[in-house]
């Protein structure tokens, strides 16, 4: 699961994170916005453990902003063991951009919320520099495949390519590999023949509120948990 941030306002009705979020990081309030979706985030999957659905990884966005807050890592830890939440079932999504300006401060917190179990995720690969270098410098178990490069599979010769070769290239660095973005059953037979490990798309379901989110996670059968 990945955790999305939505502002219900009273008169403006929702509103979407790319309206919010920079405003957010310029005031700071990022910070402590941050860190109630962590707590947000501990507690719904405890609440699906409790309902029976199984130790379900629950995936948040990290502001490059957040990493300015020397608190960043304490913080994260406390809400862990307050919430009582296995570390691993936690995953940070990260930027490419925030890797490409990480200073000696931020590649020390990065190491740091390894350490403490956290599942680390470089979110939208492909998009930005991409360089290969992001992943022997940092501490990344996950890449997430951008939905641009999903989006015209089958048609697109080019981007099939892309996007096998990065499966297989994350394979060979013991990553896993989540695809953004799917949306066709052609997409995702596509995905499997290649043996991506995760996928995430509109096929699969439109974001859930979380009141609702146990019960609407009942329908899908269960196997065994890996």
């Amino acid at each position: 699961l990945e955790a999305l941030l939505r502002w219900n306002h009273p008169e403006r009705g929702m509103i979407r994170p790319d309206q919010f979020i920079s405003v957010a990081e310029e005031t700071g309030l990022i910070i402590p916005i941050g860190k109630w979706v962590v707590r947000q985030a501990c507690c719904m999957s405890q609440q699906l453990r409790k309902a029976g659905l199984g130790n379900l990884h629950v995936a948040i966005n990290l502001s490059p902003k957040q990493f300015s807050d020397p608190d960043l890592v304490a913080s994260i830890s406390t809400i862990l063991k307050e919430e009582a939440l296995p570390p691993h079932l936690l995953e940070l999504e990260l930027t490419e951009g925030l890797l490409l300006e990480a200073s000696e401060d931020t590649h020390r917190q990065l190491d740091e919320l390894k350490a403490l179990g956290l599942t680390l995720a470089m979110d939208d690969f492909g998009t930005g520099y991409s360089s290969l270098s992001y992943l022997k410098k940092f501490p990344i178990d996950i890449l997430k495949i951008d939905r641009s490069f999903i989006n015209e599979i089958p048609d697109n010769q080019d981007d099939m390519e892309i996007t096998s070769a990065v499966v297989a290239m994350a394979h060979n660095l013991k990553l896993k590999v989540v695809a953004e973005g799917i949306e066709t059953p052609a997409q995702l037979a596509f995905l499997r023949r290649h043996r991506c490990d995760v996928g995430q798309g509109y096929l699969f379901d439109r974001p859930i509120p979380g009141r609702e989110l146990a019960e609407r996670l009942k329908r899908y059968p269960r196997g065994p948990v890996a």
